[in-house]
């Protein structure tokens, strides 16, 4: 029997009501009476804070953990040395930045995700964001709530895309779809930064109108609109503070879709009130649930909009879920029958880095001994 510990979200009535919702506690990934049948015990908790929880207690004995960006269970260091049988860490999506990757492959424990389950999700949500701070949407909508009208008040700071210059900090699955998606409206110029080249398949002949810029900051300078997605990792956490936000674009629009750690929450919060940011996106926040006196839920320009923020949702639309959900269950039945798994869903494998998404690492030709009960 192999004990599969899963941090998820609760969805309550919505999960009861809708199936579909396969990444709360309530539908449990789908997998609950599939593990059951053959023979496994699944917990499933969204208690993950603080050393009585949940995830605490049972992350001791657990062989596999499974967990989702959305209601991530944090798998510390420390936590990792006392998880005595813990041998595979399975994020239920993409991006495995709250399990300390060094540790697990100091540990040896092998650290999969469910690769590219959410990038047309997540690049929607990123061109979503962008329209609706460039078009000045929420203070709009909020007019209308509160029975009002007054055309002048959001008028005055809503522009068009078109003619614009935007840039994507990281040019991945994400960040390429979202130029992809962006040609349409005429942008003055579609522009890039990454320490790596563009995805697999893709490049700049196919894609002449997508520039890369070799230096982050001069991209900054030109933006009128910029989009983070790249991951989370030493190299790019708070890496959006209070100079580099100095360097953008006076009145930019700055979305976030990556890692709410990307940005530095005080300098985001003052840049929108002093008005060298004009607004800001996203659905990520440094701390997940975000508390409720978090800066970013009540961080405004200077004419009290700008505000696009949301919960962590632009990866688990209902078909990101049912991606994420099968991707999950694939990844747990090649460790249980002892087979290899897909290389392209492998962070971390064999005491190394399989991935070069979490920074500069080279990766390593492994042979892949799979872990298996």
């Amino acid at each position: 029997m192999v004990k599969v510990l899963a941090v998820l979200y609760k969805g309550g009535q919505a999960a009861k009501e809708e199936p579909r919702l396969l990444g709360t506690i309530e539908n449990s990934l789908g997998i609950s009476e599939w593990l059951k049948k053959e023979g496994h015990e699944l917990i499933v908790t969204d208690d993950k804070e603080g050393p009585d929880s949940q995830f605490q207690k049972h992350i001791a004995d657990a062989e596999i953990l499974v967990t989702t960006p959305f209601h991530p269970g944090y798998l510390t260091a420390d936590l990792i040395e006392k998880s005595k049988n813990l041998k595979l860490c399975v994020t239920a999506g993409v991006g495995s930045d709250h399990i300390d990757l060094d540790a697990a492959n100091k540990k040896n424990i092998t650290v999969a995700e469910v690769s590219g389950s959410n990038v047309v999700s997540v690049a929607e949500h990123v061109v979503m964001s962008i329209l609706l701070l460039v078009r000045n949407f929420v203070p709009a909508h909020e007019q209308i709530l509160a029975d009002d009208w007054n055309v002048a008040q959001i008028a005055r700071n809503a522009f068009d895309l078109e003619g614009k210059t935007v840039g994507t900090v990281g040019c991945g699955r994400i960040g390429y779809r979202v130029l992809e998606r962006l040609r349409g409206f005429n942008c003055k110029e579609l522009l890039w930064f990454d320490y790596t080249d563009l995805p697999e398949g893709k490049s700049n002949k196919r894609t002449p109108d997508f520039k890369r810029v070799d230096k982050l900051e001069d991209m900054l300078a030109k933006c009128d609109v910029v989009t983070i997605n790249c991951p989370l990792h030493e190299k790019t956490r708070g890496l959006f503070n209070d100079e580099i936000i100095s360097k953008m674009k006076k009145g930019a629009w700055l979305v976030n879709t990556a890692r709410g750690a990307i940005c530095d929450r005080n300098a985001v919060k003052k840049a929108l009130e002093s008005g060298q940011l004009n607004g800001y996106a996203g659905d990520v926040w440094d701390v997940q649930p975000a508390p409720k006196d978090h800066p970013w839920r009540h961080a405004f320009n200077t004419l009290g909009g700008g505000n696009g923020m949301v919960p962590h949702y632009s990866g688990t639309t209902l078909d990101a879920q049912a991606r994420y959900a099968n991707g999950a269950k694939d990844i747990i039945q090649r460790y249980l029958a002892g087979k290899e798994q897909n290389p392209a869903n492998l962070i971390v494998i064999d005491g190394d880095y399989a991935s070069k998404a979490y920074g500069q690492r080279e990766k390593k030709p492994t042979g892949q001994k799979p872990a298996g009960p």
